[in-house]
């Protein structure tokens, strides 16, 4: 008889990826109306504020102290760096091309947890990653006009994937001992005032207005892309199995990409379709591998117990794109 747990886990996970999926094009029409400082702030104050409510409810433990040094490390990859980043890059940057370029996170993510853990993966590993950052800047050059010809804004989603990549890895480790929307929660209430002040600086200089689909949209990316996605996806990641759920996040460009041609009305060209296929392999057989080398290094069984007797599987990869 086949468990459903697998399937379960599989569904979340598909749910969270789902979510997430809609942050690129909703962000393409909130800067349509509002300013990218107050939505890259803004959406992060909203989501602080029901991570605060979910672990007052909940009565969750404070982190230690060196564990708030590690959540500052997360919160600024995935509550100030990816959000602000990818907010500016979209004012110019249509959806379809943000969502390619961002499709190299699961591997950028890998490379970082790499790094972070001390790891020894196969050199196919290197090779497969690099060719995938390749690619990824090969397409932007492509969009633009040939070789050689990145914008300003492919600079800034580079940089939002750099940062969002060096925020999940210490989050995927800082999840083990604190839990998994715990540590989500945790950095967004410990970057709020940093948030909170750019939210009213923005606001001053220009004053946010915008249609209702504008504010609809920005209701999205501050309710579901920065909190409540995490939730499912999370649960998912927990259920299990973690290798298997993890890599759904893949299917995550190619959603943001068929929401901005049925949303926005962007042209899905040759160049898009080719790109992100190559992009999306190669993170996933960089993935892959990466799974495949921890396989066989670590024994089986793999769960920890953290405080309060629950048990949670090491995060393998720790988040789908803060979307």
């Amino acid at each position: 008889m086949i468990s459903a747990r697998p399937v379960a886990g599989l569904l979340w996970g598909l749910l969270g990826v789902g979510a997430f999926s809609f942050t690129v094009p909703f962000t393409r029409v909130a800067v349509g109306g509002l300013s990218p400082l107050f939505i890259g702030s803004a959406r992060a104050v909203v989501a602080a504020l029901l991570a605060a409510l979910a672990l007052a409810i909940t009565r969750q433990q404070l982190p230690h102290r060196r564990q708030w040094l590690r959540l500052a490390v997360v919160g600024g990859g995935v509550v100030v760096g990816f959000p602000l980043l990818t907010s500016f890059a979209l004012t110019t940057a249509p959806a379809s091309h943000g969502a390619v370029v961002i499709a190299v996170l699961p591997a950028a993510t890998a490379t970082m947890a790499v790094l972070r853990g001390h790891e020894r993966p196969p050199r196919a590993f290197w090779g497969i990653a690099g060719v995938g950052a390749v690619a990824a800047m090969g397409f932007a050059s492509a969009q633009w006009g040939g070789l050689g010809h990145l914008r300003w804004s492919d600079l800034l989603l580079f940089g939002a994937v750099v940062a969002a990549a060096i925020g999940y890895a210490e989050g995927g480790l800082l999840a083990r001992e604190v839990g998994a929307w715990q540590t989500v929660s945790w950095a967004l209430v410990l970057c709020s005032p940093l948030m909170l002040l750019l939210t009213v600086l923005s606001a001053v200089r220009q004053p946010p207005t915008g249609t209702p689909a504008t504010w609809a949209a920005f209701a999205y990316l501050g309710l579901v892309s920065m909190f409540l996605g995490f939730f499912a996806w999370y649960h998912g990641l927990a259920l299990g199995p973690m290798a298997q759920v993890s890599q759904v996040q893949l299917v995550q460009p190619v959603l943001s990409i068929c929401w901005a041609a049925l949303l926005l009305g962007e042209p899905v060209t040759v160049t898009t379709v080719l790109g992100g296929l190559v992009v999306i392999l190669c993170a996933g057989a960089a993935v892959r591998v990466r799974l495949g080398a921890q396989t066989v290094r670590r024994p089986r069984g793999g769960l920890r117990a953290r405080p309060g007797g629950e048990q949670s599987a090491p995060v393998v990869s720790p988040a789908a794109t803060p979307r």
